[in-house]
C-alpha cells in the first residue's frame, strides 16, 4: 500500500515538472543585460586572450607567436616595476579608505547638526569624473600656486615638489585617490549600520556596555558582511588605477607611479604592441581573479550563524 502512494506522488511530481510552463517573457526581459555582457565584455575577453598570443600591432595581420609575449613579461624590467607599484598602491589606499570610511559612517550615523550636507559633501567627489578630479589636484600639488605648498610655507617649511619628486608622488596619487573614493565606502556602512537591528544596542545598554564596547562587540561584527563587500570592490578598483596617474604624474617621475593598465596603454595605443599589451591585460586580469577568489575563499568565513 506505502509503495503504491509513493509511487503515485512520484507520478504526480513528475507530470506537475512535465507541465511547468516556461516563462518566455523572464528570459526577454533578461536577454539585454546578457546580450550586453556577451557583447562588451565575454567575447573582447576572448579576443584578449586569443591577441596575447599574437604579434598584433594594428598594421599587419596577427601572427600567432605562442607564449613569446608572456616569456617577454618575465624579463621586462618596466612592467615588474609596474606591478608593484599597482601593488604597493592597492596597500596604501584600501585599508585606510575602509577605516576613514567607517569612521565617517559611524559619526554621520547618529542625530549630528549638518548630516546630510555632510553626507553629501563627502559622497560628491565620488561621483565626480576622475579626470575633473585630477585637474584640480595638479593645482592643489602645484610647486608655485599650489595650495597645499602655500599652507606648508605658514607653518614655516619649505615648498614640496609632490608630483615630481619619486619618494613623494606616489603618496600623492594615494591621497588623492582616498579623498575620491572615500565617499562610495562611507555610504556602504551607512548602509551596513542602519541594518543593525537597533534592539542589540538596547540590550547592551541594559548590561551596562559601553559606546565603545557596543561598537567592538556589535558594530564591527554584525558590519562583517559589508566589509567583505567593501574589500573586494576595493582590492578590484585598486588594481585597475589609470586616470589619476596618466593625468597626473605620466607614471614618473622615475617610473615611480607607473601602474600595470598604464603599461597597458603605453603599449597598446602608444606603441602599438596589441599583442604584448594583451599579454600585460591577461596576466593582471589573472591576479585579479585571483586575489579576488582568495577574498571570496577566506575573507567570509563566520558569516552563517548556526540557528537552533
Amino acid at each position: 500500500m506505502k509503495s503504491v502512494v509513493s509511487g503515485s506522488k512520484v507520478h504526480e511530481r513528475i507530470k506537475s515538472r512535465r507541465g511547468t510552463n516556461i516563462d518566455y517573457i523572464g528570459y526577454a526581459m533578461i536577454a539585454p543585460g546578457y546580450l550586453v555582457y556577451f557583447l562588451f565584455i565575454f567575447i573582447p575577453l576572448l579576443v584578449g586572450v586569443y591577441y596575447s598570443f599574437t604579434n598584433y600591432n594594428f598594421y599587419s595581420v596577427p601572427q600567432f607567436v605562442g607564449l613569446q609575449n608572456y616569456i617577454r613579461l618575465l624579463h621586462d624590467e618596466l612592467f615588474g616595476t609596474a606591478m608593484y607599484n599597482t601593488f604597493i598602491y592597492a596597500l596604501l589606499t584600501i585599508l585606510p579608505q575602509m577605516f576613514l570610511g567607517l569612521v565617517l559612517a559611524a559619526l554621520l550615523n547618529g542625530k549630528v547638526f549638518g548630516r546630510v550636507f555632510s553626507r553629501a559633501s563627502i559622497y560628491i567627489p565620488n561621483v565626480t569624473s576622475m579626470v575633473a578630479v585630477s585637474m584640480i589636484w595638479l593645482w592643489i600639488y602645484d610647486p608655485a600656486l599650489g595650495i597645499l605648498n602655500r599652507m606648508i610655507k605658514t607653518f614655516g617649511f619649505d615648498p614640496m615638489q609632490w608630483l615630481y619628486n619619486p619618494n613623494t608622488a606616489m603618496l600623492a596619487v594615494v591621497v588623492m585617490s582616498i579623498w575620491k573614493s572615500i565617499g562610495y565606502t562611507m555610504i556602504v556602512y551607512l548602509a551596513g549600520l542602519q541594518s543593525i537591528p537597533s534592539s542589540l544596542y538596547e540590550a547592551a545598554h541594559m548590561d551596562g556596555a559601553s559606546k565603545v564596547k557596543q561598537f567592538f562587540s556589535i558594530t564591527i561584527p554584525m558590519l562583517k558582511p559589508t566589509t567583505f563587500f567593501i574589500l573586494v570592490m576595493s582590492c578590484i578598483n585598486s588594481f585597475m588605477v589609470f586616470e589619476q596617474v596618466n593625468i597626473m604624474t605620466g607614471g614618473g617621475p622615475l617610473n615611480s607611479t607607473t601602474t600595470v593598465v598604464h603599461q597597458i596603454y603605453l603599449r597598446g595605443f602608444q606603441d602599438f604592441q596589441m599583442g604584448y599589451a594583451s599579454a600585460m591585460a591577461v596576466v593582471l586580469f589573472i591576479i585579479t581573479l585571483a586575489i579576488t577568489l582568495i577574498n571570496f575563499r577566506y575573507g567570509n568565513q563566520g558569516d552563517d550563524l548556526d540557528v537552533d
